[in-house]
């Protein structure tokens, strides 16, 4: 029994670094995926009403049978967390934030822009948590951030300059550009401000509430136009699509990471970003909806390397730890 526990304790690295490999690549390929949807029979507020309904009716199955398998194995606990009112109002926040403004900018402005282009904004986001950090939780900003956030923007920039010179969906739109800009904003402004309250809670219970209340604030807006929608013919591999968008692309990218970040530190985790648009760009190459420039090589490099600056630096944590040790 000791040796059993000691090999799972020794495989756990190994399946955090694959579940967020995994979740990487499935966002990766999420793009052209998606593209092609929205280009073939459906589009942008379309992909984002079944994304947003889809998982949260994928997370309200998935915590119902969790439970259900908890009390046939006859324990007094049947999985369920109790989550106070408070709490529960506060997931409105936490749901307009993390999945409302972030899937639909970034939804929408994928139906837009270039599959390509809107996998490299989407490695911006450590940046966009770094200044936030520093601005609401005092978070110090060093010389090597610094450089890492001058470094992102550049790229970001080339990457809209590009769009506006050429206005090609394949190539990239300056407008799906800063959608998908905003939405990494908008996820790093969550992740700000409702750390403490998602570090409460797992990641059914977490979800189930972020999914349910996004889906009642999208569903009045987008209800009629969705249904006019549907009321024309759509293509058996659209329907593929959307369901590896919703199924993949959503719920299981979304439990592979949080089983990630229980293990790796956060730095690890943010490295895992780069896999996304080179997943994104060998799909969107083969799949002829993207096409790789020069500009989008000098941007992949700037915008990486101001990742890697920005994860590599100290925070006041590790400062604070590494000014007792000298003292």
């Amino acid at each position: 029994m000791i040796q059993t526990n000691k090999e799972n304790g020794g495989n756990r690295p190994l399946i955090a670094h694959l579940a967020m490999f995994g979740a990487c690549a499935g966002w990766g390929l999420m793009a052209p995926v998606g593209k092609d949807a929205m280009t073939h029979g459906i589009d942008g507020l379309t992909m984002v009403t079944f994304r947003v309904a889809g998982a949260c009716l994928l997370f309200w199955l998935a915590s119902m049978a969790i439970r259900l398998t908890a009390l046939l194995r006859g324990k007094g606990n049947d999985g369920t967390e109790h989550v106070p009112l408070k709490d529960k109002l506060m997931f409105i926040g936490a749901a307009v934030f993390g999945l409302l403004l972030n899937q639909c900018c970034y939804t929408l402005g994928l139906s837009i822009t270039s599959p390509i282009n809107a996998s490299i904004v989407t490695t911006s986001m450590p940046i966009f948590a770094m200044l936030l950090s520093a601005l609401i939780l005092k978070e110090p900003i060093t010389g090597k951030k610094a450089l890492g956030v001058m470094m992102g923007c550049s790229g970001a920039l080339i990457l809209i300059l590009t769009s506006a010179a050429h206005a090609d969906g394949k190539v990239g739109d300056i407008r799906g550009d800063l959608l998908c800009l905003f939405a990494q904003f908008s996820f790093a402004l969550y992740l700000s401000l409702f750390n403490p309250l998602i570090r409460r809670y797992n990641v059914f219970t977490i979800n189930k509430y972020m999914f349910s209340w996004a889906t009642l604030l999208l569903l009045p807006f987008t209800l009629t136009h969705v249904s006019e929608v549907l009321s024309a013919p759509i293509p058996a591999k659209t329907w593929w699509e959307i369901a590896y968008v919703v199924c993949i692309g959503t719920f299981v990218c979304y439990i592979l990471t949080m089983i990630g970040q229980r293990t790796l530190r956060p730095t690890v985790v943010s490295v895992y970003n780069y896999v996304q648009p080179i997943v994104s760009v060998g799909a969107s190459l083969l799949m002829g909806i993207g096409v790789l420039k020069a500009t989008h090589a000098l941007a992949v490099v700037l915008v990486f390397g101001g990742v890697w600056l920005v994860t590599k630096s100290k925070s006041r944590r590790d400062m604070e730890k590494a000014s007792k040790r000298n003292c």
